[in-house]
């Protein structure tokens, strides 16, 4: 196809649902699930942004938001790679159902956490587990843009096995100088020989594997307590958090802070319409948006539920709420009258576009 073509085709919006055309296995109970849209639609986001899908479980939909593991620097498709936990509903699905030809909807592209808002000549990735995904996402942008990088990219996994994305972030870091790759892992596989870091990534390892990380953009990404324990290393080595960035979908720790804690009252009437339905709620203030379409029987799309995804972003026609979230809404979207329902409790009478 000529890049005219290319050039030509119509960008995807999220009101056209995608067709998975390959599911990849990549590790135990990881899979990369690779989409196209039916339309022929090319994608456009940020390295390190997420989706939201509508899975159709049983007793669904279910909401679940994952980081995008392919490059926007190769738009003709968009894949999500994904990890079953031992409670997983959501992504255990996907991993027993999901099959190329099968139609999902898919909401976004969303999210902060990218190079594109901090631009700079060289990068630490640090990650565990899953929370690589957006790392090969940034690396494989920065690789096809044709110059060297500068990047020192660290995944912590429990087993060698277990590192995702090994083998394809090894054949790019061997075709330039740019890509320093670091493996830490817990432990080595039985009958196997490992020579790379083993044990809990410390400040040590920092400095071994990056002796210049003062001068480098960090981003992380993997559980809560990862994250917390690489923050504190690199603040107790004396690096600058304002080059620090993190992603996370687990709720953030609440803060004991008056002047940001909502005033609620639970003896406040409250009345939630839902225009395009013709419903109306009746509720107090302590009551979210999101509980009181729940209750009046309408379904809001909603992921994380505390104001990181961005998922249940809706339209407010009129009154007023109260909303604290925690990054998933813009100040233009405020601006322009959207709130995020899980997060935004109704002031007296509130209106909303659904």
């Amino acid at each position: 196809m000529s890049t005219l073509a290319i050039n030509q085709r119509s960008v995807w919006q999220d009101s056209e649902s995608l067709e998975c055309v390959s599911v990849t296995p990549e590790a135990p109970n990881v899979a990369t699930f690779c989409f196209r849209a039916p339309s022929g639609a090319v994608f456009s986001y940020l390295p390190g942004q997420f989706v939201t899908l509508e899975l159709p479980v049983p007793g669904g939909p279910l909401y679940r938001t994952y980081t995008i593991s392919s490059s926007p620097s190769r738009p003709m498709a968009l894949t999500v790679t994904v990890k079953a936990g031992p409670e997983s509903i959501g992504t255990r699905w996907m991993l027993d159902h999901l099959k190329p030809g099968m139609v999902v909807k898919m909401i976004g592209p969303a999210g902060h956490f990218t190079l594109a808002n901090h631009p700079a000549e060289k990068y630490l990735f640090i990650s565990a587990g899953s929370g690589i995904t957006p790392m090969l996402s940034m690396t494989e942008y920065l690789y096809d843009l044709g110059s060297e990088p500068d990047i020192v990219f660290v995944n912590c996994a429990r087993r060698p096995s277990e590192i995702i994305f090994r083998k394809r972030l090894e054949q790019l870091a061997s075709r330039v100088n740019g890509i320093e790759l670091n493996w830490v892992v817990d432990d080595k596989d039985d009958y196997s020989v490992w020579a790379g870091f083993k044990g809990s990534i410390n400040q040590l390892m920092l400095g071994l594997m990056a002796p210049d990380y003062l001068e480098r953009e960090v981003f992380c990404c993997g559980p809560a307590p990862f994250m917390q324990h690489v923050r504190e290393s690199l603040e107790g080595l004396g690096f600058d958090l304002a080059h620090y960035h993190e992603e996370s979908f687990q709720a953030p720790a609440v803060e004991n802070d008056e002047e940001f804690a909502p005033t609620l009252d639970e003896d406040a009437s409250c009345t939630v319409e839902f225009q395009q339905s013709a419903i109306s709620h009746k509720c107090d203030e302590t009551t979210t948006l999101l509980d009181a379409a729940r209750s009046a029987g309408l379904v809001i799309p909603s992921g994380c539920t505390f104001g990181v995804c961005g998922t249940c972003k809706v339209k407010k026609v009129s009154g007023d709420v109260h909303m604290v979230h925690n990054g998933g809404i813009t100040d233009n979207d405020i601006e322009a009258g959207y709130v995020l329902a899980c997060c935004s409790h109704p002031k007296g009478n509130v209106v909303l576009d659904i």
